[in-house]
């Protein structure tokens, strides 16, 4: 027979216990789960002893954590949240099957939603979830299928598909580059005559990143590390550039995946005749979830990226070799 210290712990004490966490109350709690006061006290007591350590600070008007409930705090909170999201995925998979995927907002917007409408045609009998950020998403999240990264080659993890690298270019709206080439605004016919132009930097805080992709590297790279622009624009994310771009409020430093179906369509154009481009560090990959069930909707969309993917890979590869020579 297990001992008290070696049993499982109870499903509901833990719940009490996570809301007299946040609430720092006993009574909020007891109202918020719909219970006693006196209940709320037994579960926790209950749990006390289970664990052989105090969880609260109980004063004669407040109540505080303990370092043990600090401890406790935290992963019971993750605990719960992850439950409650297994369990919301469970329910809704009751009725039309559904893939979800997570990536993030500036890649969601210019590669996978232009993309995605002629895949949902195809594929009506299902419907895709898709969830934009920036932070990375653990492996053992049970609510997702599917994961589109973009991270250094290192730290991605071992499951992670490449799916293309990453070049940097100057972009600017076909608008503006007319205007220039029309001498209505400063010509755009090399680096030097960006000093005349706005410059649309995103703002980003990430040491990892927030050189590599930004207009100071690309100008030191192409002989203007002096250079400071009629004005600058900072922006926090990469489809803002773009958008600011598009309406010609300025030239962004775009990356060449992500924009490389708008310079096709001509909405942007590529300065320099594409000779000024640089490499990034970082890549997109694609991440099948571990956790995630294997179903036939999954690998279609799993088969669908790669397939796009392939496509993309094929679109900068013909650019480079069509570009004009350094």
């Amino acid at each position: 027979m297990k001992s008290l210290r070696q049993r499982p712990l109870q499903l509901d004490q833990l719940r009490t216990f996570d809301a007299v966490a946040r609430r720092l109350s006993f009574s909020a709690a007891a109202d918020e789960l719909h219970l006693t006061q006196s209940a709320i006290s037994r579960q926790i007591k209950a749990l006390e002893q289970d664990l052989g350590a105090p969880l609260f600070n109980r004063g004669t008007r407040r109540v505080e954590l303990s370092a043990a409930g600090l401890t406790l705090r935290h992963t019971v909170a993750q605990l719960l949240d992850q439950l409650d999201r297994a369990v919301r995925e469970i329910r809704g998979r009751g009725g039309r099957p559904r893939v979800s995927v997570s990536t993030f907002a500036s890649f969601a917007s210019l590669w996978l939603m232009p993309r995605l409408a002629a895949f949902q045609k195809a594929n009506p009998d299902f419907d895709i979830r898709l969830s934009a950020t920036d932070h990375l998403t653990q492996l053992d999240e049970p609510e997702l299928d599917a994961v589109l990264r973009y991270c250094e080659p290192q730290i991605a993890p071992p499951i992670a598909e490449r799916l293309f690298g990453e070049l940097i270019t100057p972009v600017a709206s076909r608008h503006l580059v007319e205007q220039a080439r029309s001498g209505a605004v400063p010509p755009l016919d090399r680096p030097a005559d960006l000093a005349r132009h706005t410059l649309l930097e995103e703002d980003d805080p990430r040491p990892s990143t927030s050189y590599q992709l930004s207009w100071r590297r690309w100008l030191d790279e192409h002989g203007q590390g002096g250079l400071q622009p009629q004005r600058w624009v900072y922006l926090n994310f990469t489809y803002q550039q773009v958008q600011g771009a598009l309406a010609g409020q300025g030239v962004a430093l775009a990356r060449l995946a992500l924009v490389h179906d708008l310079l096709d369509g001509g909405e942007l154009v590529e300065l320099f005749e594409g000779r000024c481009r640089i490499a990034g560090s970082h890549a997109y990959y694609l991440i099948q979830m571990p956790m995630a069930q294997p179903r036939p909707e999954l690998s279609r969309f799993i088969d669908w990226v790669r397939d796009e993917a392939a496509r993309t890979r094929r679109s900068l590869r013909e650019a480079d070799a069509e570009r004009p020579a350094d």
